[in-house]
């Protein structure tokens, strides 16, 4: 497809093998949502269920086999919000930021393009166990506020936190596009619309795996932090103090090798429902050369 707008110059949107408008934008939103709602529709207390197998038994043996579907609905539905600005806007601000640069910069400065895109587009959905917070907004506000000792309201963990997801966040978008790319050039040499579709998501998936490994590496210290800030025998301590009780080895390496497998697993699964979506409303999948 012309890579020039109907006005005949150059122009983003019009790079793919469809224009990026408003119904390419909106179905990219729909594929986000399907993508982190589906993976994410079970969210546990990490503190009482420690690990797959045990919590699972945990699970069963407190609540029964209803236990296993319990916050299903709200968790889908938080999730798929995510996803939905996330994927979405990623795209929005991809072009967004390519159009600014020009074609020139644009594709002299890809990876830069791809980093400013993703970490404009990092939304956060943060939960609580079941019944242990308001749930109206109100009285929401009126709990953070009593218990800012322990929470650290409003903006105490917003620097750990935005620590772990714009970097993971742009790991999880730069590095797959990266991936991407590198299959394309150096695996499957010719145009990508010559593959089948079943080699596309395998690629799509491939790419996501691996960006989730990075993912998962370049987050890891700020997620440790994170989960330390939420300890009793640390309420009232600073960032630097936690960390540096923790130590920069453990900070960095404790935990890592489940994190890769998880974080790896569900990145790949995440961007193969996402171009599944994508790929089955004509869109194609994402990336190129």
């Amino acid at each position: 497809m012309s890579h020039l707008a109907p006005a005949g110059k150059w122009d983003a949107r019009y790079l793919g093998p469809v224009p990026h408008d408003a119904s390419y934008y909106s179905k990219c939103m729909l594929g986000g949502a399907l993508a982190c709602g589906i993976t994410h529709a079970r969210s546990v207390n990490p503190a009482k269920y420690k690990g797959a197998t045990s919590g699972l038994a945990t699970l069963l043996r407190e609540e029964g086999q209803t236990g296993i579907w319990k916050g299903v609905g709200p968790t889908f539905v938080g999730y798929s919000l995510q996803g939905m600005f996330k994927y979405g806007l990623y795209d929005v601000f991809k072009d967004t930021y390519m159009n600014l640069a020009g074609e020139e910069m644009s594709n002299k400065y890809k990876p830069a393009i791809w980093l400013a895109g993703s970490a404009s587009a990092e939304v956060k959905i943060q939960t609580s166990p079941s019944g242990t917070f308001p749930t109206a907004f109100g009285a929401a506000l009126k709990e953070m506020s009593r218990s800012k000792a322990d929470t650290r309201y409003p903006f105490g963990s917003i620097v750990p936190l935005w620590s772990r997801q714009i970097p993971y966040t742009m790991a999880k978008f730069c590095f797959y596009e990266k991936i991407v790319q590198l299959f394309y050039t150096h695996v499957f040499t010719e145009p990508k619309e010559s593959y089948s579709k079943t080699t596309q998501l395998g690629v799509t998936f491939s790419s996501g795996y691996l960006a989730g490994v990075v993912c998962a590496v370049v987050s890891h210290p700020a997620d440790s932090i994170v989960s330390l800030m939420g300890k009793p025998s640390n309420k009232g301590k600073s960032v630097g103090q936690i960390a540096s009780e923790t130590g920069t080895v453990s900070l960095f390496t404790k935990g890592l090798g489940t994190r890769v497998l998880l974080i790896g697993t569900l990145t790949g699964f995440q961007w193969w429902i996402y171009d599944t979506f994508k790929s089955s409303m004509g869109l194609g999948t994402t990336g190129g050369k």
